[in-house]
């Protein structure tokens, strides 16, 4: 569904991209408001009211997702779906750096290759556009932050969404209204099927993200971050395949680079996962039930 999310954005021009966001903010929340009606999960709320530095935080994850959401939307809509998809890909090594830069953490040198690799494939880039790929670079740097934030959050990825979703409804709403008032809203102008695709936007956030939670808890770990390469895959070979944006030689090198790194980072993950089986096999230890329950926040709306 992620993979495939750029053939829906442009179902819903003539709205331009920030009325999209708006109404995926809008629309969001009350999507997720019946699923926590569904599941009657609301005790977390209170809890979070009383705690203003999570409060905080939420509200920085929620600024910082909806730049990567609006940035997204407005790269599909003006034919830059691979350089959106290079932004995902980008996304591991931006996170691994942040992990170095920000919380100290110590890279293995297969990771440190890898992050090396990543560096001289956005020089490339840089070069083949004549100018830094800053749509991909934004798209990366601000899911690898949202990431970060998320991380310290420590909340579910269905409360999660509707804090973030909560925060975001009123201004979205605002805005909404504003645009309204000035006779320039696309909703409504263009159709019962135009308006209904753009209340879509709620079930498209809500879907995947739903989806992702159910799978978290299923499979192991290792796996799923495997599976995480699947929409960028696939949002590229819509960019090269279906919207036929052009792929110049040094494009392909750039985009080789990191998909060489991601390569190393993923064999590296995989040796490092089956070393870390073997010990715990070794001393006796089920080395599958833990690993599967841990949670796991979502890994792009």
């Amino acid at each position: 569904m992620w993979g495939l999310v750029p053939l829906f954005w442009p179902l819903l021009q003539p709205a331009g991209a920030v009325e999209i966001l708006a109404h995926r903010m809008v629309w969001s929340l009350g999507v997720v408001a019946i699923a926590l009606l569904v599941i009657r999960r609301w005790a977390w709320a209170g809890e979070l009211l009383r705690q203003p530095r999570r409060l905080g935080l939420i509200t920085v994850a929620a600024t910082v997702i909806t730049i990567n959401w609006g940035v997204y939307i407005w790269a599909v809509n003006t034919g830059h779906v691979v350089e959106a998809s290079l932004g995902y890909f980008i996304n591991p090594l931006v996170t691994i750096a942040m992990g170095v830069l920000l919380l100290k953490e110590r890279l293995r040198a297969a990771q440190w290759a890898a992050v090396g690799i990543g560096f001289a494939a956005v020089l490339v880039l840089t070069i083949g556009y004549g100018q830094p790929p800053w749509i991909s670079l934004c798209l990366a740097f601000s899911f690898a932050t949202y990431g970060l934030v998320k991380k310290k959050v420590n909340l579910g990825g269905l409360e999660s969404l509707a804090a973030e979703t909560a925060i975001q409804f009123l201004p979205a709403l605002g805005y909404l209204l504003w645009l309204a008032g000035q006779g320039d809203m696309a909703f409504g102008a263009e159709g019962a099927g135009h308006a209904a695709l753009l209340a879509a936007t709620g079930v498209v956030t809500a879907a995947p993200l739903v989806c992702f939670g159910a799978a978290a808890i299923r499979v192991p770990l290792s796996t799923l971050g495997l599976l995480q390469y699947l929409a960028p895959v696939l949002q590229f070979l819509l960019g090269v395949l279906y919207f036929h944006e052009a792929m110049p030689a040094e494009r392909w090198a750039g985009f080789a680079l990191v998909w060489a790194a991601l390569s190393l980072l993923t064999w590296d993950a995989l040796r490092t996962s089956h070393r870390a089986r073997l010990t715990l096999q070794a001393a006796g230890v089920d080395a599958d039930v833990p690993e599967i329950q841990k949670p796991t926040s979502s890994p792009r709306l």
